[in-house]
């Protein structure tokens, strides 16, 4: 008899909890404990032998601390015999090092991939990959899960559609602008990032006609949000009306949350929970926070019945 294991990391307890709801499974919160020199020591008070685990736990800041906690929850399992361990990580940390972007650089997204293989990992589950390349790091089934699901629901139950215009605030990010423009049946438009020289603020063109629009500025994270404050500024000088941004991953690096609230151009920011906010965050009324845990869980779930996942976003 197949029986499933939730088991939380500490990195967002509240999106663990909100899984745990969304499947009817009882969430196994394994003892974490950090010693004086800073090792983390876990202990499973649960019987897994033979069950098909979900570790939740987004590397997200303190990376380093969150992903080595993953990592030793993962052994943890290992040796206590569960049959297959499924590591649920909702923001994929290091995912911006995907290649050498220089000399004698590492790529750390590789490297972080093999240590969750040797760990003991048998399936990872993500959310909106910085890169989508990152996939071919692992020799283990892993899948991409697409947060536009749950963003779209929001803007269109909260947003004027006729009048929206999606922007990408960079060349790279074309690709998935573009996916939110047809499902929304909206104009794309692009900014073009230039830098005027050596350490000099960079020049941000408008490629598209925005004048008069509401636009949604949309990428997959906002760290410390320089890029995006620029970017809704150029789209204002450029005649647009209301300037909204979403984005999957608050990564919200310092000075990120002070960028925003001061931000006048900025009407809205929209987020999930991949990441929770921190107290500062959650007091920035213009920030709005929507929840992945119901897709995560149907991709939790139909992972456990050998079903399809892709078809979720079909």
């Amino acid at each position: 008899m197949r029986r499933i294991v939730l088991v939380s990391g500490t990195s967002n307890p509240t999106l663990s909890k909100k899984i745990s709801e969304f499947l009817d499974v009882p969430l196994v919160n394994p003892q974490i404990i950090r010693f004086a020199n800073g090792e983390i020591y876990c202990e499973l008070e649960k019987n897994v032998r033979g069950a098909d685990v979900f570790v939740i736990q987004s590397t997200c800041a303190p990376v380093n601390e969150n992903l080595m906690e993953l990592l030793i929850i993962i052994d943890a399992l290992k040796r206590a015999s569960a049959n297959s361990i499924t590591a649920v990580v909702p923001h994929y940390g290091y995912s911006r090092q995907d290649r050498k972007s220089a000399p004698r650089t590492p790529i750390t997204a590789k490297l972080v991939a093999d240590m969750m293989t040797v760990a003991g990992a048998s399936r990872v589950v993500t959310m909106d990959l910085h890169a989508g390349q990152i996939q071919g790091f692992f020799n283990i089934p892993f899948d991409n899960i697409f947060a536009s699901p749950v963003l779209l629901e929001y803007v269109n139950k909260n947003l004027d559609r006729d009048n929206l215009i999606t922007v990408s605030p960079d060349a790279g990010g074309v690709e998935r602008v573009r996916h939110y423009a047809k499902k929304m049946n909206a104009d794309l438009a692009l900014i073009d990032k230039r830098r005027t020289g050596p350490n000099v603020a960079e020049a941000m063109n408008v490629i598209g006609d925005v004048k008069g629009k509401d636009c949604i500025i949309i990428d997959d994270m906002i760290d410390t949000a320089g890029t995006l404050v620029q970017a809704a500024k150029a789209l204002k000088i450029n005649g647009a009306r209301r300037i909204y941004a979403a984005a999957t991953h608050p990564v919200f690096s310092d000075p990120a949350i002070k960028r925003i609230s001061e931000c006048e151009e900025l009407e809205q920011v929209i987020v999930t929970d991949t990441i929770p906010l921190s107290e500062a965050g959650r007091k920035v009324s213009k920030i709005k926070v929507v929840s992945t845990a119901d897709i995560l869980a149907k991709a939790i779930h139909r992972t456990f019945n050998h079903d399809s996942v892709s078809s979720l976003f079909i």
